[in-house]
């Protein structure tokens, strides 16, 4: 597993910027605690061993979220194990369903265990799962995946959003960015 990505990285930095302008300014969403967590995972995301991360008892890589989803309700994982599975899980589907949504014919073919998996309803369900855990050390960010949960499309529209915007980055925009990551 890679290295995460420190908090003042440029990149980090850039995300920030991003997913905090394309939601208030485009989508009228000014929540910080929101905003940051997404984009703490689009910077997560940047490495693919992170969205691939998880394993199965076996240590299996679980490339699918059925397989997750299965490995998730296993008899001998602990709470915080359970947690971490259905977080991934939201975290997983919301980025495919958001960032790349092109990719989800062939995440969904059908030959695939995902073939009938609606990814935005598992998300939801997944992150509403996530959410029960309230207790520490999950206490900060149980509200955050209630939310995630309940605005699952909304936040999957903002994030195809920042990713239209990293796309093309209009002049004012990137003078904008640019003054912001470099503060």
């Amino acid at each position: 597993m890679s290295q995460p990505i420190p908090t003042r990285h440029p990149l980090r930095r850039y995300f920030i910027a991003l997913t905090e302008h394309a939601f208030i300014n485009t989508i009228g969403v000014g929540d910080p605690k929101l905003t940051d967590y997404l984009a703490d995972l689009l910077v997560r995301f940047v490495h693919v061993d992170a969205i691939w991360k998880l394993r199965s008892v076996r240590g299996k890589p679980l490339h699918e979220v059925a397989e997750m989803m299965a490995e998730a309700d296993a008899e001998n994982r602990t709470a915080g194990s359970a947690r971490e599975f259905h977080r991934h899980v939201g975290d997983f589907t919301l980025f495919w369903t958001g960032t790349y949504p092109e990719a989800l014919r062939q995440l969904r073919a059908p030959l695939c265990k995902d073939h009938l998996i609606d990814y935005p309803q598992q998300g939801k369900r997944s992150y509403w799962i996530a959410s029960q855990y309230d207790d520490e050390p999950f206490r900060d960010e149980a509200p955050v995946l209630r939310r995630l949960s309940e605005e699952f499309e909304l936040c999957a529209y903002g994030l195809g959003q920042v990713r239209r915007e990293w796309q093309k980055v209009e002049p004012d925009l990137e003078a904008e960015l640019r003054q912001r990551i470099i503060i």
